[in-house]
């Protein structure tokens, strides 16, 4: 029986040299030959290519490669073929986890062709040691040789932001110096001046949005700008927090603040806040856009409006609610009667956005409560457990349709996998090109890999009908125990309730639309 090789080529990070976005660099193309034809020249069978191109050796996010060790310990292949040991990992402590450890137990061979990596020769594993710790000597020395090339720059008190601050570009005279976006600037001007004047941050959040000027990530966008994509809700509204941060950064002043993040380690791009005495602040190193006088009295006004926080007892409804209209979170906010609310977050910031919905919590909390005892009565009713029993069905005919549809997706998979080793047979015989076979390959693994995703997504429907299933059993249980409280506790909110929609009251009445979606 012919061994199956899995062939890993990686591009270098210091690889740069591309022709363009969509064209694979020539390090990927010879590194693909010389891994083929060493397979070909050993009779072996290629099962698959995994290519990661601009990926660091370091980087444990790297897709193909943990597709690789996924279907390693599915046992799928019987060799992983590399250039060199470095191109796999660059990590001591992966050469350890996986060559030395998991292939092993799963009865994968190593072998990487320049160095002479291979897992099957006795006396060869401290040679793949060694190489190791070179490579891990060589990621901790430029990892710290970047960061003092970084370090220096920002102590001389150049940009090297990927993108510049809103209110600025990137000079394209001068690498890591900035000027002025001066139809930006205007609007950060206009800021600062409403701001010195007592207007409140979501008061000039409004009147931005009301005037449509979009806000700084929108701005970038519609310039063509280089910016931060936020993970949160993509919004072009300006926000109380975008207001605030623009007011205490000092690079409006003129000075480079940078610095305020550092990597936890050089295995990983995680980072983490550092106190502000250990930024790198630069002062007059670009054209200020506030002046000084502006500035102070801003900063001023900052310290006389701060408020002690107490951060010690969070909201029973923390994060829960959101407005039926617009589906953002909706603050807590106290009016002067000591009366606690909450509000919908574009309520103060645009009128177009969203009319604002607005409860009190004790109200929604009396309404939760109601629906509580609701349930328990339901739960007794006989006709409610004749419509579980329904429900059970119709769940259990669910999971036999998404079990039939993983049966379907593998088997295509499986004709995927067949029409590459077609194609690999073609390649042998001279029907096609060596560049054939790849783009050939690539298109059959597109497709393998869409039916992978559609195998999974199926499998987390089914996981989902199961817990609801679960859930259905234990939730008059759930319910029973909660029903004779009197008042809601942040823990009870947590266990029975996913989120809740709160609409806008119904004019002419005290109702308001409120749906609250269970977590049973």
């Amino acid at each position: 029986m012919r061994n199956k090789v899995a062939i890993y080529p990686r591009l270098s990070e210091e690889d740069r040299y591309k022709k363009n976005q969509t064209d694979e660099s020539e390090s990927i193309q010879n590194q693909k030959s010389m891994l083929i034809e060493y397979a070909l020249e050993h009779d072996w069978e290629i099962y698959d290519i995994y290519c990661d191109e601009d990926w660091s050796g370091a980087d444990r996010n790297r897709p193909e490669f943990n597709r690789l060790l996924k279907d390693a310990e599915d046992k799928k292949f019987d060799i992983v073929l590399c250039k060199t040991q470095s191109r796999f990992t660059r990590e001591l402590e992966l050469v350890e986890k996986y060559i030395h450890g998991l292939f092993p137990i799963w009865g994968i061979r190593f072998i990487s062709i320049v160095d002479h990596a291979d897992t099957d020769i006795k006396g060869n594993k401290k040679a793949r040691q060694i190489n190791g710790l070179i490579n891990e000597w060589y990621l901790e020395d430029l990892s710290e040789n970047i960061k003092s090339v970084f370090a220096n720059k920002m102590r001389n008190g150049q940009h090297i932001g990927a993108f510049a601050l809103y209110g600025y570009q990137k000079d394209p005279e001068q690498k890591g110096h900035l000027i002025i976006d001066e139809e930006a600037a205007e609007v950060v001007r206009e800021v600062f001046n409403l701001f010195v004047q007592g207007r409140g941050k979501q008061d000039i959040a409004r009147t931005l949005n009301a005037r449509g000027i979009p806000n700084p990530t929108e701005y970038k966008r519609q310039k063509g700008l280089r910016y931060s994509q936020p993970k949160s809700q993509v919004s072009t509204l300006w926000k109380y927090f975008a207001i605030s941060n623009m007011l205490t950064n000092e690079i409006y002043i003129g000075n480079m603040v940078q610095g305020r993040y550092g990597s936890i380690s050089y295995k990983t791009k995680q980072n983490k806040p550092k106190p502000k005495d250990e930024w790198i602040i630069v002062e007059n190193t670009h054209e200020p856009i506030i002046d000084i006088e502006t500035w102070n009295k801003a900063q001023e006004l900052i310290r006389q409006r701060a408020k002690p926080f107490n951060t010690g007892n969070i909201g029973i409804f923390a994060r829960k609610v959101k407005c039926m209209k617009c589906g953002y979170i909706m603050r807590s906010k106290k009016h002067r009667d000591g009366t606690h609310y909450l509000t919908c977050a574009t309520r103060y910031t645009s009128v177009e956005a969203c009319d604002g919905a607005m409860i009190a919590v004790k109200t929604l909390e009396r309404v939760i409560l109601e629906e509580l005892h609701k349930l328990n009565t339901q739960y007794l009713d006989v006709e409610l457990i004749e419509q579980k029993a329904d429900f059970n069905t119709r769940t259990h005919e669910q999971i036999k349709l998404f079990s039939m549809q993983i049966s379907e997706y593998e088997n295509k998979f499986s004709e995927c996998s067949e029409q590459v080793k077609m194609l690999y047979k073609d390649k042998l015989k001279g029907i096609i090109t060596e560049d054939e076979f790849i783009d050939l390959s690539r298109e059959y693994h597109k497709d393998k890999e869409r039916f992978v995703r559609l195998i999974e997504q199926a499998k987390e429907q089914i996981e989902i009908l199961n817990q609801k299933l679960e859930q259905a059993d234990n939730s008059r249980e759930l319910v029973k125990q909660y029903t004779s409280a009197e008042h809601l506790t942040r823990e009870m909110v947590d266990i029975l309730i996913d989120y809740i929609e709160v609409g806008k009251r119904i004019p002419g009445t005290r109702n308001r639309p409120i749906e609250i979606h269970w977590n049973f």
